[in-house]
């Protein structure tokens, strides 16, 4: 974890206290893009903290249906962004602090008081794909998020011959080499067995009617999580 945590801080460092200085004074209780936030807390099974419980209220919303959305959205998260300035790669480590914060106040700044918003200030940012090479075995966590979206599952008997009628629209989501996000046709046999709902299907025709969206993830030290929304 401390390896993942090296690797991101000096990026996404940047993006979450760079972010907090452009945001109208409604939006002060979170100074940083929620993106990040559940890119960091995701990474770490969730801590315990106000801006983790918030960032997974997030990733679970997105897949409520509808629409259900990609849970973590990581073009959002700008770490590729950069300063023109070499004061950042000192102040990295700041950004673990102000991210698990319990009170509301700003993050620690890491530029001087007098240039809070830099006229050289820019964000590299790339559509529907992580900024930055994510292809390493430390990112491995986000790739292994997945949904699966049981649009319908049906199963009942035929009141004419018997016969058991069953028909079903299940779709995947998964994330690719560089946290772009796909949809892939599926099936019922796919779905984890953590999934509940459809543990009769097949056996003796039982009357079934399902639908839900189930995301399930490995956090960085491969620890198994899941949420099911049903609908």
């Amino acid at each position: 974890m401390h390896r993942l945590i090296k690797k991101l801080l000096p990026s996404v460092a940047v993006a979450l206290t760079v972010t907090s200085f452009s945001l109208p004074a409604p939006a002060r209780a979170q100074t940083y893009p929620i993106d990040c936030a559940i890119l960091l807390c995701l990474s770490g099974g969730w801590p315990a903290s106000v801006p983790c419980a918030r960032a997974r209220a997030e990733f679970i919303r997105r897949i409520t249906p509808w629409p259900v959305e990609p849970p973590l959205q990581i073009w959002r998260c700008p770490m590729g962004a950069s300063y023109e300035s070499d004061r950042l790669s000192n102040n990295a480590g700041r950004i673990f602090e102000a991210l698990y914060r319990t009170d509301s106040r700003r993050p620690f700044q890491s530029l001087p008081v007098d240039n809070l918003v830099p006229t050289d200030f820019t964000l590299r940012l790339v559509q529907d794909r992580a900024d930055i090479d994510i292809s390493g075995p430390e990112f491995n966590f986000v790739r292994s998020i997945r949904v699966f979206d049981v649009r319908y599952a049906r199963q009942h008997e035929s009141g004419r011959d018997g016969d058991c009628n069953r028909s079903a629209t299940v779709v995947l989501g998964t994330y690719g080499t560089q946290g772009d996000f796909s949809w892939h046709r599926s099936s019922i046999t796919a779905l984890p067995e953590a999934h509940l709902g459809l543990e009769r299907w097949g056996q003796n025709c039982p009357g079934i009617y399902h639908r839900s969206v189930f995301v399930d993830w490995r956090d960085y030290e491969g620890n198994y999580g899941f949420e099911q929304v049903n609908y």
